[in-house]
């Protein structure tokens, strides 16, 4: 699949590779290791070739090698060296750091044969866990900085989520469900209107390997079946997420709607629009500011985040 050719500025150039700007210019001009387009006003526009080529080079620079060797290397040479560096790193930040980078150009390709070895790779060496708390959520995240400044484009995130959505579905299946009948029970949902998938399945990936029972509703519940579920069946725990473009006065609104008819049920939040401060917690309801919180809570250790009676 052709990528879409995307047009970044210098600056966004730095922002994801973290090579500074005047540096970019000086290998350009020296080097002729990019000819970006211009601009009627002369800005200079690059390409998503120029994105993964620069990714590249900087992680070769970062490891000792002259820019004026690499300079000299065709694309073949320069990916063999990478994929050397990248197989042999035994520093686990770096390593990371290296596989987020490999997400990224796999997105800006649409390079799905990229995007399966570098997750193959991965939970080879430090498991399906680690490798989703330290190489894709930091991927999200970029992803998310990138999209906010226009650096990637819908189709492109769209694309990422769906192979990692597909990825996840396998582990979660992979994971033997609890036949303790004592486990606690976790159902999870999205409101109304809320479609962003990966923080809900990720989570049950995260409860059922610590043995905990999931009842999964997935996207846009409606909040009338919510509460005849809940009050035929009362789980012990509700976890939810809000990332869509709700109002601190809906989110309000709905958290205390829903903390009048779940009962003794336990109501876990997650999600970006929950940090708003205009956002007023229930008594007793949990934020779960990141995933360690909800690992952390899951195997019953304190959190600084609880409000409430905690």
């Amino acid at each position: 699949m052709q990528p879409l050719n995307s047009k970044y500025t210098i600056k966004d150039l730095e922002r994801l590779s973290g090579v500074k700007a005047h540096t970019i210019r000086i290998w350009e001009q020296r080097y002729n290791l990019f000819n970006p387009d211009r601009t009627e006003s002369n800005i200079r526009q690059y390409n998503d070739h120029d994105v993964k080529l620069l990714l590249n080079i900087s992680l070769l620079v970062n490891h000792g090698f002259k820019i004026s060797h690499v300079a000299r290397w065709s694309l073949p040479e320069i990916s063999k060296k990478v994929s050397e560096i990248t197989r042999n790193s035994g520093d686990l930040d770096e390593y990371h750091q290296i596989q987020v980078d490999n997400l990224i150009m796999a997105m800006l390709g649409f390079d799905d044969a990229l995007f399966d070895s570098t997750l193959k790779a991965c939970c080879e060496k430090v498991g399906f866990e680690l490798t989703m708390l330290n190489v894709v959520i930091p991927f999200l995240q970029k992803v998310g900085m990138m999209w906010r400044t226009g650096e990637s484009t819908v189709v492109q995130e769209h694309f990422m989520t769906n192979l990692i959505r597909k990825k996840l579905l396998v582990e979660i299946d992979s994971v033997p469900a609890s036949k303790d009948p004592s486990a606690e029970v976790y159902l999870l949902f999205l409101p109304e209107g809320e479609l962003h998938e990966i923080g809900l399945l990720f989570s049950k990936y995260l409860l059922k390997a610590r043995g905990k029972r999931i009842i999964y509703l997935g996207q846009n519940v409606p909040r009338e079946d919510l509460r005849i579920y809940c009050k035929e069946h009362r789980p012990q725990y509700l976890l939810t997420f809000f990332t869509a473009a709700y109002t601190s006065d809906s989110i309000n609104e709905y958290l205390q709607d829903l903390t009048t008819w779940i009962g003794n049920t336990r109501l876990l939040v997650a999600g970006m629009q929950v940090h708003a401060p205009e956002v007023q917690l229930p008594e007793g309801v949990v934020f779960i500011s990141s995933v360690y919180d909800l690992i952390n809570f899951s195997e019953g250790k304190s959190l600084r985040s609880i409000t409430g009676t905690d």
